[in-house]
């Protein structure tokens, strides 16, 4: 009775061991998927790529046109017009003739070669290091006597050597650095340009907008005579004065090596070149130097090309266009 129960028992088992192994070998079964909402996705967000930076079309020289004079084509290619005049030796009052090549870039003032060679009427040879060829004495004959044979019994001095001098070794100068030109390109600090913080030079009501086609390199905001004339951001004033036709009494701002910002029009300038402005600062006061009427024509230029200011400047004027209180 017992070796039955243990021969079923062993055969219950096997049953057992069966149909777990059939369960396991069971094809069908769905996989389970973690789905997560699209605003939970793990995936990391890819970022936007950087606007790439316009390339500088200026070219390392221009030749003088009619018309031109020195301050214009600083403007026209966003160079200081005492810097154009520095690395072209002109002297004030910065005068220019037609047709005269002139750089718009600093450039190497001194190329040495790294060898200074000497002409050739200074050219000194090389002493020779080989001995000097040694001739033998010529025989001559004389008449016996006692002084002549004493002479010949004479023991005869060894011959002191001649050293030849050591040649001296030509001394070169070091070689100098060479100076190489400086580029012009925008200015290279990553975010420079895009971090001007520009703001309203004047209130008022905007009387023309800017031109694609050149007609209007920039806008004209009509204002009172004596209104507040302000720096749109912080830079360095690099002209001033009645120097370009057409705009009477201007300030130019130098903001970084890419944008300048002009304001012309005006009836009194309070700055000076080379004094050193912020945003919002009172630079001058509007007027109608050579205008029809009192405004401030305020231009941006990038590369020294104009550039739409309301595409630079806040769209919230509501402080700027405050009026003014005399």
């Amino acid at each position: 009775m017992l070796r039955m129960n243990a021969a079923g028992i062993s055969l219950a088992a096997l049953a057992a061991m069966v149909m777990i192994g059939g369960c396991a070998t069971t094809p069908g079964r769905a996989p389970v998927i973690d789905r997560l909402p699209s605003s939970q996705s793990t995936a990391p967000s890819k970022k936007p790529a950087a606007k790439p930076k316009e390339p500088d079309w200026r070219p390392a020289t221009y030749t003088v046109q009619k018309g031109d004079t020195l301050y214009s084509i600083a403007l026209e290619h966003g160079q200081e017009y005492k810097e154009i005049a520095e690395w072209n030796g002109i002297p004030a009052p910065y005068s220019i003739r037609i047709g005269q090549v002139l750089r718009l870039s600093s450039l190497p003032t001194e190329i040495t070669t790294p060898f200074k060679s000497l002409p050739s009427s200074e050219a000194k040879p090389l002493p020779s290091t080989e001995p000097s060829l040694k001739t033998e004495p010529k025989a001559s004959k004389q008449p016996y006597s006692d002084h002549a044979l004493a002479l010949l019994e004479k023991p005869m001095a060894k011959p002191v050597p001649v050293v030849p001098p050591k040649p001296e070794i030509a001394k070169s100068e070091p070689p100098k650095p060479i100076r190489a030109p400086d580029p012009i390109k925008p200015d290279a600090s990553g975010g420079e340009e895009d971090s001007l913080d520009w703001g309203w030079p004047a209130s008022g009501k905007i009387l023309t907008n800017f031109n694609d086609n050149g007609s209007s390199k920039g806008v004209d905001i009509g204002g009172n005579i004596g209104q507040a004339v302000n720096a749109a951001a912080s830079g360095k004033v690099v002209h001033t004065g009645s120097t370009l036709r057409g705009y009477g009494k201007l300030v130019i701002i130098k903001h970084n090596k890419s944008y300048f910002s002009v304001y012309a029009h005006n009836n009194l300038v309070l700055v000076q070149e080379g004094q050193g402005v912020v945003k919002g600062q009172k630079i001058a006061e509007m007027g109608s130097s050579d205008a029809d009427r009192v405004k401030l024509h305020f231009e941006i230029r990038h590369l020294g090309k104009p550039a739409d200011p309301l595409k630079f400047l806040p769209n919230d004027r509501t402080y700027e266009l405050r009026p003014e209180r005399p």
